[in-house]
C-alpha cells in the first residue's frame, strides 16, 4: 500500500483498499462471535448490581428533572 501511494496509482490504492477492508471484516466479525459468548452473563451481574446500588441511594438523594437549552 506504501508503494502504491508514493506512485499515486489509484488501481493499485484501491485494490489494496479492498483487501484490507476484506481482512478487517473477517476479523470484526471473528471479535464480535468472540464477544457473543461473553455478553449475557456480563449484563445480568451488571443489571443486577445497578440495582443494588439504585436500591440503597434512593432515600439519601432527590432527583428532579428540569428543561434545559443547549446554546453554542
Amino acid at each position: 500500500m506504501r508503494a502504491a501511494h508514493k506512485t499515486q496509482d489509484v488501481g493499485q490504492i484501491d485494490s489494496a483498499m479492498t483487501a484490507l477492508n476484506t481482512a478487517w471484516t473477517a476479523a470484526s466479525e471473528e471479535m464480535y462471535k468472540a464477544t457473543q459468548g461473553a455478553q449475557p452473563g456480563a449484563e445480568t451481574n451488571g443489571s443486577q448490581q445497578d440495582g443494588q446500588q439504585q436500591g440503597s441511594n434512593a432515600g439519601s438523594e432527590t432527583v428532579t428533572d428540569a428543561e434545559y437549552e443547549e446554546v453554542k
